[in-house]
Order: structure tokens, then C-alpha cells, then sequence
């Protein structure tokens, strides 16, 4: 975590343990928190190359920035390079206008879907599982909620900004600028994309997925699509972990997970990949 910190620029371990919701929810800490909590929760799962092991690998939003290191495309030095600039510069880019994100739970999909650009807002999330992540100014999402689509929720989120929408272009370009100081390798693994669900074909188009994501939507429910058809028995979702094993349970019937948010999970999920791994 020290050495993960000096590359950040921050100090992630205080992040982590000691500082307030609303220093975490800052997009600057919160981004490369999450990737060095991944990081470092995989390496206390696998003492072994993930490549000997039957894995895809997939992560939601920022996440991808983990999925892509584990899978070998980027160091662990070189994600949170990226994480670092993605991460200063999407705030950057948040504090020019007052813009926000909202969860639309329940509904008919095209219908929420509907709703939320009459509101002018963004689907900038389609996660699948009865929920679309709307993004726009305050005063868009003040307007979804206040006309919500019919049979859903509109639940505000404790984000700052309005990410994967056109509010985030400076970001891309700021990435496009540092891009080149990067060496990707091709995924060892399978690893997803959060464009269109499917397996990335090099290093390059991930780096290239991993930048143009910032201003385009997520589609998770894609993702969880691609896991069904592969087969796949099992989640594990690694720290800060919940949201995304909730969706599977949802929208995956059958596919056993595991969230780690503890230490004490790390045993759990273990056991599930020895159980699952013995099926095979």
C-alpha cells in the first residue's frame, strides 16, 4: 500500500482506514483507493499467476483499470499512473459544472431508458439486473426524480461528477496525452470490456477501452451476459466489494459469489474458487 501510495500521490492507507465519507467520495481519492484495494486484495487471494488459473476477468467503471493489471496489460505502477490522471482529471472536469449521477431501480428498461434522456440526462451505466445509472447536472437528475419512469426508483448517488458522458471529454484527452507513456502487454487471461461485454483482443485496445470508457457508457449487463455464455460458476468481486455481486445474484441466477470486503472474506473466497475449481 506504501509503494501504491507514492505513485498516487496520496496517502491510501489513512484513505483507507481513517478518513471521513466525504474525503473518500472526492473523485481524486476514491479512484485509486479502489484499484490499490484491488490489487492488493487479489494478490492476498492468488500466490500464483492468474494465467494458470480458469479466470475472466471483468470490472465495472474503474474497475477495469484492475481487471486490466491483473491481466497483465498494465504493471501495477503503470495502473495507478493511469488511475492518478483519470482520476485528477475527471475531477477537473466535475468541478466545471455541478453534475451528479443517479440509480434508477425497477422499471421497464427502454422506458427508464426514455425517461432519462427527456430529463436531458445520460444512461451512463446499464448494469443489468433492474438498475440504469443516470448522469447529467443536478438540475437534470432533479428533474428525473422529480418524473420518474413508471414502477422505479430514482435514488441519488454520493459521486461527484457526471461520469461515462460527454461532461467527462477533457478527461479522454488528457489520457490520450499520457498514453503513450505506457507498455501494454496482451491480457493473459480473458478480460472483458465495459464497451460492448466482449473478451479484448490486445493490450493496445484495452489501454484504448480503459481511456474511451471514461466518456461512454459502462454496459455491465453486457458483461454479465458474456460470463453466462462462458459458463462461468462463480464471482468473486474484489474490495471495496457488494454492488457488482448483488447484480449477479439478480441478474445471474445460479452463479455463486463471494464479495471481499474484509479480510475475513478472503477465506470465502477461497472456498468458493477450490469448490468451483474442483467442479470443473
Amino acid at each position: 500500500m506504501d509503494a501504491l501510495s507514492d505513485i498516487a500521490g496520496i496517502d491510501l492507507a489513512a484513505h483507507g482506514t481513517t478518513s471521513d465519507e466525504e474525503t473518500i467520495k472526492d473523485t481524486a481519492v476514491a479512484q485509486p483507493l479502489i484499484v490499490a484495494a484491488g490489487l492488493i486484495a487479489a494478490k492476498a487471494l492468488f500466490d500464483v499467476e492468474l494465467r494458470s488459473l480458469p479466470v475472466v476477468l471483468a470490472g465495472h467503471s474503474v474497475g477495469e483499470i484492475t481487471a486490466a493489471a491483473l491481466a497483465g496489460v498494465l504493471s501495477d505502477a503503470e495502473a495507478m499512473t493511469f488511475v492518478r490522471e483519470r482520476a485528477n482529471s475527471m475531477a477537473a472536469a466535475a468541478a466545471a459544472m455541478p453534475t451528479g449521477m443517479s440509480a434508477v431501480v425497477g422499471g421497464d428498461p427502454a422506458e427508464v431508458v426514455a425517461a432519462i434522456e427527456a430529463a436531458g440526462a445520460t444512461a451512463a451505466n446499464v448494469n443489468g439486473a433492474g438498475q440504469i445509472v443516470a448522469a447529467g447536472t443536478l438540475d437534470q437528475l432533479k428533474a428525473l426524480a422529480e418524473n420518474p419512469p413508471a414502477k422505479a426508483r430514482v435514488i441519488a448517488l454520493k459521486v461527484a461528477g457526471a461520469f461515462h458522458t460527454s461532461h467527462m471529454s477533457p478527461a479522454v484527452e488528457a489520457l490520450r496525452t499520457m498514453a503513450p507513456s505506457l507498455h501494454p502487454n496482451d491480457p493473459v487471461v480473458p478480460l472483458l470490456s465495459n464497451f460492448d461485454g466482449r473478451e479484448v483482443a490486445s493490450g493496445a485496445t484495452a489501454v484504448e477501452s480503459l481511456i474511451a470508457q471514461v466518456s461512454r457508457p459502462v454496459r455491465w449487463d453486457l458483461c454479465m451476459e458474456t460470463l453466462q455464455q462462458r459458463g462461468v460458476k462463480g464471482i468473486i468481486e474484489l474490495a471495496p466489494a457488494g454492488t457488482l455481486a448483488g447484480l449477479a445474484k439478480r441478474g445471474m441466477p445460479g452463479v455463486k459469489t463471494v464479495a471481499v470486503k474484509t479480510p475475513a472474506d478472503l477465506s470465502s473466497a477461497l472456498e468458493l474458487f477450490a469448490e468451483l475449481e474442483g467442479e470443473a
